[in-house]
């Protein structure tokens, strides 16, 4: 497709049916895989709708040289159909910039490219729709979703609105001015100059706010910038060939097949292999701490506290806050550090899914989550060709890789051929067998 038909797409743009076989609710990249995959599909009427005026991905943590932490080819649609027009090179080749990119050698995609190319694929489908709000979904034998613009019918409903940011309990009544969620960074951190900064949160978003603190030029650097980590020390992703055999088809499969306590102990076993440092970010870092130090002479400016954990946090706006600590390895030691600003890069947590309301009693949980099936299907008490499928929202029962984008095509397909009722060639197993053999008796037979 060309420049002038890219262009030419709208983001408020739909169809004008009110009956689909696939309604989607929330245009991230999970349900945007989906749709990328259902493109031009005969048959197959299908619609996504988000709340959002236009297509967003982290925009307020689009940091100068952030990285993806994943393979390029884990795109939103190659590693399911690698002809597919909705993938990265094709919007690197559709833009005229593919050479420029190859050219450019880079280690890892830069994010800000990534999610131009994740608002490209949006703009490109006349089957998304922004600014439509999804207020309630009901049942009479379809799908019967009322938005914020008019009433639709569906026979199946795909849930892929995302997460939400998140903080612990003991901050959330402080929110706003000069305590803030990384996830607003970009829009709270502009004026920081001679100010004293704590990043609370040890995973890759935290050590790249804290990168982009001590990286500024002297006359907007903060005047001291701590690092609180609860984890032992500031600990890289774990992205080798064997750990990443955790993110394959098969593994998932495998994960989804174990009882809940095995599954809930693997997650908090090897929470590395996807929410660890970048090594090139630790080495910047640290780097960084070298030339203020020993260099530049900022002794005072970089203060690194790993291994605690924070227990609360008093003041105000006005005066500043002080953080109190518990180190792990001596609880009892009480240590305080006092700060004008608090950024919390504590994650996210699933997003709300209150317009289920008035069906929420006929679907299975399992924890916080939704109880689903080997493709992704919600358990319910409603007929079996009327589905409701849950989008990066079983961490619990896919493990690690479900909110990860390693397998966002691959679990969006496994949607869609459950839809049509096909089923696709699955890639070959992994190199590692992962499920326990049955014994074998004495004469050699099972």
């Amino acid at each position: 497709m060309g420049k002038s038909a890219a262009k030419s797409s709208t983001r408020t743009g739909g169809s004008t049916s009110s009956y689909y076989r696939c309604l989607g609710i929330g245009v991230g990249p999970a349900n945007l895989s989906l749709a990328s995959l259902l493109h031009g599909r005969s048959g197959m009427p299908n619609l996504f709708l988000d709340e959002k005026d236009q297509f967003g991905w982290h925009d307020g943590q689009q940091l100068p040289g952030a990285t993806l932490q994943v393979s390029l080819l884990k795109d939103l649609v190659t590693l399911s159909d690698p002809t597919n027009g909705f993938s990265f090179l094709s919007y690197l080749h559709e833009q005229g910039k593919i050479y420029h990119f190859i050219n450019a050698q880079y280690d890892a995609v830069p994010r800000m490219e990534f999610r131009n190319y994740l608002d490209w694929a949006s703009r490109r489908n006349k089957n998304i729709v922004f600014g439509e709000k999804v207020l309630t979904v009901e049942f009479d034998g379809v799908f019967v979703v009322h938005t914020s613009r008019r009433t639709l019918r569906a026979e199946n409903i795909v849930v892929g609105v995302g997460t939400r940011p998140w903080v612990p309990e003991l901050s959330r009544r402080n929110l706003g001015g000069t305590q803030f969620h990384v996830s607003d960074f970009t829009a709270e951190t502009r004026d920081l100059a001679g100010k004293r900064v704590a990043v609370v949160g040890g995973g890759q978003s935290g050590a790249e706010a804290f990168l982009n603190l001590i990286a500024r030029p002297p006359q907007e650097l903060p005047r001291r910038v701590t690092w609180i980590s609860r984890r032992e020390n500031y600990l890289p992703i774990d992205d080798s060939p064997f750990t990443n055999e955790y993110y394959v088809p098969s593994y998932s499969d495998y994960f989804f097949g174990l009882d809940r306590a095995t599954r809930k102990s693997l997650n908090e076993k090897n929470v590395l292999t996807s929410d660890g440092i970048s090594g090139s970010t630790l080495r910047e870092i640290y780097q960084r701490c070298y030339e203020h130090r020993f260099i530049h002479g900022a002794e005072d400016l970089v203060n690194l506290l790993p291994n605690r954990d924070v227990t609360d946090v008093t003041g105000d706006d006005s005066g500043g806050w002080t953080i109190r600590m518990s180190h792990n390895d001596k609880p009892d030691a009480v240590e305080y550090v006092d700060v004008d600003v608090i950024v919390w890069a504590t994650g996210s947590r699933p997003a709300p899914t209150d317009f289920l309301a008035p069906i929420a009693t006929r679907l299975e949980r399992e924890g916080d989550e939704y109880r689903i099936d080997q493709d992704f299907a919600v358990q319910w008490d409603g007929p079996r060709d009327r589905m409701i499928f849950m989008q990066n929202a079983a961490r619990g029962q896919r493990g690690l890789a479900d909110p990860n984008l390693s397998l966002t095509a691959w679990r969006s397909r496994r949607i869609f051929d459950r839809i049509v009722g096909l089923g696709s060639d699955e890639q070959l197993p992994s190199f590692v067998d992962w499920s326990a053999k049955p014994p074998v008796d004495e004469l050699g037979g099972l």
